[in-house]
């Protein structure tokens, strides 16, 4: 009997820990990108590069959900078309439909995977936590360039069309949100 109670118990410590990592999956990942640049992470700065170059570069937006998340969330822009170096801003709407606050953090990507470490974004909602009220529509905007150092990397400069997409993921509301107070920009 006692060998039967420690295999339910391993069993169970198993079952707890392989759940704790898949919730923890998302968040783990995003700083994973960030840190390393895996996964197409773009780059972060505080205003575009004095260099515009003649050649032009299509964006497109991309916008998902992890799975129950109850927001509705989609890109207003779908595409624009941009010089390298130029300053582009798109925007973001997100929507909570439901009758209670929900916090919600985006992870992003870069695709093609060569573009990424070019693609440098300014200021953008996903730096951080985002809290919608009930029935609360918010517009949100990503202010970004492509550095004119793209054109000098072999496999990068062959790229014509750069894809952002984002997804969103509830997280833990923040001390004060229940009670009407918003974290959004």
């Amino acid at each position: 009997m006692d060998r039967n109670r420690r295999t339910v118990l391993g069993l169970v410590l198993l079952v707890a820990v392989m759940g704790g990592l898949s919730f923890a999956a998302v968040p783990l990942y995003n700083w994973f990108c960030r840190v390393t640049g895996f996964g197409g992470e773009v780059s972060v700065a505080e205003q575009a590069p004095d260099r515009v170059l003649d050649r032009t570069i299509k964006i497109r937006f991309d916008a998902n959900k992890e799975k129950g998340m109850a927001w509705t969330f989609r890109p207003l822009t779908r595409e624009v078309e941009l010089r390298i170096g130029e300053t582009g801003m798109a925007f973001y709407e997100a929507s909570n439909p439901t009758d209670r606050p929900i916090a919600g953090q985006a992870s992003y990507n870069v695709a093609p995977f060569s573009a990424g470490g070019y693609f440098t974004k300014i200021e953008c909602f996903c730096f951080t936590e985002q809290v919608l009220q009930p029935g609360e529509t918010v517009q949100m905007p990503v202010t970004f360039y492509v550095d004119p150092e793209i054109v000098d990397d072999p496999e990068a400069s062959k790229v014509h069309t750069i894809t952002l997409s984002y997804t969103f993921y509830e997280i833990d509301l923040p001390e004060g949100a229940a009670d009407g107070a918003s974290a959004t920009n």
